[in-house]
């Protein structure tokens, strides 16, 4: 069951029990652009087109897991500008765990951005590279490495 509530941009979707909820369509697109920002970090890298590639994308991170989804910058670019394009979302899903996956994501990107600015290319070429391959996961097969990992950590925090 859901509830929709009033936020800028629209209404945004939560659970019966108050938690927000995304339409997955939306964690999928910014996985999308994500790869590509990234992908473009590796082949420039180590330069300053890198560096400041790396950093929008660290606050991209940032912001979607500080503050949520819908005010990540990909977030508010899929709610103006690409569901309006789209049919309803066939379900709906809690946001914890792609928000967890882009907190994760911010860690990668942390450590890229030191690597490459302390002269350790090596660290910025691993930790950008595993970024992009959860992201691209993520993009191409719908499968979110983030998500699946909150969702394992909840479990045995049940247990």
């Amino acid at each position: 069951m859901t509830s929709e509530n009033t936020v800028a941009g629209g209404t945004r979707p939560r659970s019966a029990s108050g938690k927000p909820l995304v339409d997955p369509r939306g964690p999928r697109f910014g996985a999308g652009i994500t790869s590509v920002v990234l992908a473009v970090v590796l082949l420039v890298a180590p330069s300053g087109a890198a560096n400041v590639l790396l950093a929008l994308q660290w606050l991209a991170f940032g912001a979607g897991a500080a503050f949520g989804l819908a005010y990540s910058p990909y977030g508010v670019i899929f709610r103006r500008l690409v569901r309006p394009r789209l049919g309803p979302p066939s379900h709906w899903e809690e946001e914890a765990p792609p928000r967890f996956a882009q907190a994760v994501g911010f860690g990668f990107a942390t450590v890229g951005l030191i690597g490459f600015l302390v002269g350790w290319a090596a660290l910025g070429y691993v930790a950008v590279a595993m970024a992009l391959a959860a992201a691209f996961l993520n993009a191409a097969f719908d499968y979110c490495l983030g998500c699946e990992t909150y969702l394992l950590l909840a479990r045995m925090r049940r247990r």
